[in-house]
Formats: structure tokens, sequence, C-alpha cells
């Protein structure tokens, strides 16, 4: 079966993919990619596209994409799902694309979604069909391909960033949900005043996200609407979604999160950097981002531990006292109730005053380890626990600081660092 067959009836299928453009003159955002004389757009329209991987967050348009090429071009076009595939079919399909090259002089352009999904041996074995021209290369993912997609792969192929889709994007696509639902079904949509922005920002710049809670919200109205006036009774056909019906559609699936992925270090990367610029309530919102979305806490935790040394260090030792107790109180508590405790530790860290000096300091030692000789500890500064030793001359002439008053002379580093300065000096 043609996964694009457009002639496909499903009365079950999702209101997303009822609405997924089947041509550019529907296909809403990405502009810098398809719009109007915009370069992809053109490659695609000659069928003259290179191996490439559409790079973007969910419900931004990799798939449609896809689909359009699938249309507009002359060339064999065939999908693999990453997580449902591996090298036995990459050999299927290439001894498929020989023939269609060698018989019908056709290309084959292979789809690979959620490529990041494809280990490196995988990734690997499709390089040299890509290398040599017998597989045009279309894939999506929405991590980072230079942390996913082994160099060689990556070098070999164009990377289309899609960007979160606009306000009045999403509010173009809902406007044709609304259209569609009242020409399929006869129910006429309102809105309470606020509902449409609320149900748009909460999609995050995703239409998947945006329809999916749409047709919940839509589902259960429409249930509870036919209990109420019978099946389509004249007059009863309008259907009124107010603010609260629709957070609590999003409730439970709409915080697009993956703990795994590029977003978790984005949001991490956030938070450090809202605490660093002592901004607390944007540390609070990107804790609670993650924390809503069900991250680590102790993760968290640690996270907080390094920052108050690295970031703020001497300048406020409590800092780490701070966030040390708030790993205790994760452990202790878990989710939900070590959400307060974690706060506390990221207001204070962000309020505190900063510091790197600590984090400075030992990168110049550690630097100095890597680069100079590994010198011996001086004789005076070790222990002589036997006499063999003592004769040695281990620990001979230390000067036990103690019985000294005020500055003992003496020195702690090999000779060749002797007076080496790690820490800034006020």
């Amino acid at each position: 079966m043609d996964l694009f067959d457009q002639n496909l009836k499903n009365k079950n299928m999702p209101l997303a993919e009822q609405l997924r453009p089947k041509d550019f003159d529907d296909f809403v955002g990405q502009k810098h990619l398809v719009g109007e004389g915009a370069p992809l757009r053109i490659l695609i329209e000659k069928d003259e596209i290179p191996s490439m991987i559409f790079w973007g967050p969910p419900g931004t348009g990799k798939t449609t994409l896809a689909e359009i090429i699938a249309k507009k071009t002359g060339s064999r076009f065939v999908i693999l799902e990453a997580t449902a595939s591996g090298k036995a079919d990459l050999k299927r399909i290439t001894e498929e694309a020989v023939g269609e090259l060698k018989f019908q002089n056709r290309r084959t352009i292979l789809f690979i979604d959620e490529i990041h999904r494809w280990n490196k041996v995988q990734q690997d074995a499709l390089l040299p069909y890509v290398e040599k021209g017998l597989l045009t290369l279309i894939g999506a993912t929405t991590e980072n391909p230079s942390f996913e997609v082994v160099g060689a792969l990556l070098s070999r192929t164009r990377v289309f960033t899609l960007n979160p889709l606009a306000k009045d994007d999403l509010l173009l696509i809902l406007k044709r949900a609304l259209r569609l639902v009242h020409e399929n079904q006869g129910y006429k949509i309102q809105f309470e005043v606020g509902a449409p922005d609320l149900l748009i920002g909460l999609a995050g710049g995703d239409a998947r996200s945006l329809i999916g809670a749409f047709e919940i919200l839509l589902k259960t109205k429409i249930v509870g609407h036919s209990a109420s006036y019978g099946n389509g009774e004249d007059g009863k056909n309008l259907i009124l979604l107010k603010k609260e019906d629709i957070k609590r559609a999003y409730l439970s699936a709409n915080i697009l999160y993956d703990k795994g992925g590029e977003e978790h270090y984005n949001i991490i990367s956030a938070l450090h950097k809202s605490m660093r610029g002592s901004d607390a309530d944007a540390a609070l919102y990107w804790l609670a981002r993650m924390l809503e979305a069900g991250d680590d806490p102790l993760y968290l935790a640690r996270r907080l531990v390094r920052f108050a040394s690295e970031d703020i260090g001497m300048a406020d030792p409590q800092a780490l006292v701070q966030a040390i107790s708030a790993y205790q109180a994760a452990h202790f508590l878990g989710m939900p109730e070590c959400n307060v405790a974690l706060a506390q530790a990221v207001v204070y860290l962000a309020r505190a005053l900063k510091s790197n000096d600590l984090y400075i300091a030992y990168n110049k030692a550690q630097k100095d380890i890597k680069e100079m000789p590994r010198e011996p500890v001086p004789l005076h500064l070790r222990n002589a626990p036997t006499d063999l030793m003592k004769e040695l001359g281990y620990g001979k002439n230390y000067k036990y600081n103690p019985n000294f008053k005020g500055e003992v002379k003496q020195d702690y580093l090999p000779p060749g660092l002797k007076n080496r300065k790690y820490l800034k000096r006020d």
C-alpha cells in the first residue's frame, strides 16, 4: 500500500492527518525554505533535490515536506521509519534502487523519519549509497544533526532547519480545522474570549500538538453535546469551547519535552544562564519546565551543586550548603514534594554573589598537570612512617605550622612550579 495514497479514505483518520497539506499552496510556515522563490522549493519543483536532513521541533512540517516531495518528484520514493527498520531493509531498498536505475532510469529517494534513532553502524551502512548517488537521502530529526548524524554522512547532506510555527501560522491552521469540522460534522465552534490564544500558546509552535489537543477537546464536547441534545437536533449544533476546557485537554499530553534529547540540554542551559545572570524569576520558570515535564529532580539537584561551586564559589560559600541540602531534600521527598526545596535553592543561587575564581583556578592547575612535567613530591612534604624513609630524607626540614607564629616560609609546590599562583588575589 502506498503510504502517500491521497485517495485513501479513513473515517478514523486523525484530524491532523486530514489537514496535512498536499502542496506548497496549503503549506503553512517555513517561508525561508519553501516560500515563493525559496531555494528548497525551487529544487523540489525542478526535481533536483540533494541528499538533505530536515531538522526542527515536532509539528513543524518535516514529514509534510517529504510527502510534498513524494508527490512532485519523478523519482521513486521510499519511506523508512527509523524505529522499525535496519540494515536488512536498507539492503532490500538498495537492490530495488539498482533495478529502478537500470531499467527505468529512475533514481530512488529514501526518506528516513527520526533518523537520529539509527545507530552509527546503520548510518555508516547508508553512507556509500548516498555517496555514489544510488540513493538520495531525506532524513527528518528533532535532534541536532551535529550530534546525532555521523560526520561522514552529515558532510554529504544539506541540513535545512525548520522553525517553530508562529502564532499567525497556528491561527490559520486552527481556522482550517474549524472549517473542516463544520463541513464534515456540521458543528459550529465558538470560543470563549481568550480561548484561541490560550490554545495556540500552549501548542508551543507545534501544529500537530495544536490539532491533537483541539481534536481531544472537540470529541469530549461532542459526546456531552449529544448526550444533552440528541444526535444533531436542529439548532443544537453550536459548541462553546472555554479556557478551562483547553487547559484540561492539554493537561496530560502537551508538555513536549524529551529528557534525553536536545531540548533537555537547551533548558538546563537556560536555567544555568538565568541563575548566572541573577534572574531568579527566569530560573524558576526553567526549573518548573523541567520538573513538570517529568525530568529527574536529582539530576537537577546535581546541576545546582555544580553551579554553586563553579559560578559562586567563595563569593558565597553558603551556596554549596544550600545546593547540597536541596539535593538531600529531593532524595528524601521525591516529586512533587521536593519542587519547593529545589526552587529555594535556585532562587538562592540566582540571588547570590557570583564568582568563577575557583573554576578558573582549578582549570589552571589542570592545565599545568597536563602540560608540565610530573615532578615528584618534595621530600620535606612526604610522610616518613619507617626508619628507611627517614634515612632517605622523607619529611626532613618540614616546618609544622602550628609550632610557629605568623607565616611559615616553606615551599609546597614542586620546584618547577615554585611561586605559581592559581587563585586570583584581591
